[in-house]
């Protein structure tokens, strides 16, 4: 898989994949896991339904412990990438989708009804357009979770997701045009833009959504609980 830059490198190296548009937007879907969910909506699954599509290239890696600035990419060295199966298994889904056409893409529609995603939204986080900016990356960046899935599909720009492994180490997903991720209900993450600070991304929800962020600890919850079965079963 191509190697994304050390810290202070201009970027991620571009990814690289042997399937079509179509093909790799079916990377991961639903899985036989339970998982329920209150307020009345549709319970969905963590995980993934096939391996059709593991040459699709994401680009994530272990975070090295250097301190400074979180838009660096803080890659190690020695390289740790970690694989679309390694975040399978966290309950995290990846799909690339051609975000050229998201406003009329059928393999995006399918997800949504797939997946029940009915409602959504576009935010664009740079200085221009997102008040008061630098309090609200801050505030993204503080280690989180939320009581529903967290689904985001970006259309510009770039930025990184971290997320916590099974033995609370970040792994660090690189995320830019194209890229659609799920982020299970209980799972410890956080986000930054890069050194661009720029991304525009569709945000999307089960039914209404609710915005509540609690920064850790959060262990009290059920959603945390919930997760935390499914790693257990997934170990």
């Amino acid at each position: 898989m191509p190697l994304p830059p050390k810290s202070g490198a201009v970027g991620p190296a571009p990814r690289q994949s042997c399937l079509r548009p179509a093909a790799q937007s079916r990377l991961l879907g639903a899985s036989t896991s339970p998982y329920k969910r209150k307020r009345g909506r549709r319970a969905r699954p963590y995980g993934s339904n096939t391996a059709l599509a593991l040459c699709v290239m994401v680009l994530a890696w272990y975070m090295d412990d250097a301190p400074g600035d979180p838009q660096q990419p803080h890659r190690p060295d020695p390289d740790r990438p970690v694989g679309l199966e390694q975040l399978r298994r966290l309950g995290v889904l990846y799909w690339k989708l051609d975000a050229d056409k998201y406003e009329n893409d059928p393999e995006l529609e399918k997800i949504r009804r797939e997946r029940n995603y009915s409602w959504m939204d576009i935010i664009t986080i740079c200085k221009d357009k997102l008040p008061n900016y630098e309090e609200k990356i801050k505030m993204f960046y503080e280690e989180h979770l939320h009581l529903d899935d967290e689904i985001r599909y970006i259309l510009d720009g770039s930025g990184y997701f971290d997320v916590r492994d099974k033995e609370d180490k970040w792994i660090r997903i690189f995320m830019e045009k194209g890229d659609m991720i799920t982020l299970p209900a209980g799972i410890y993450h956080r986000f930054t833009v890069d050194e661009k600070n720029y991304a525009k991304a569709m945000r999307l929800f089960v039914g209404e959504p609710v915005w509540t962020a609690y920064n850790r600890p959060a262990d009290h919850f059920e959603a945390r609980g919930q997760y935390m079965k499914f790693l257990a079963q997934t170990a």
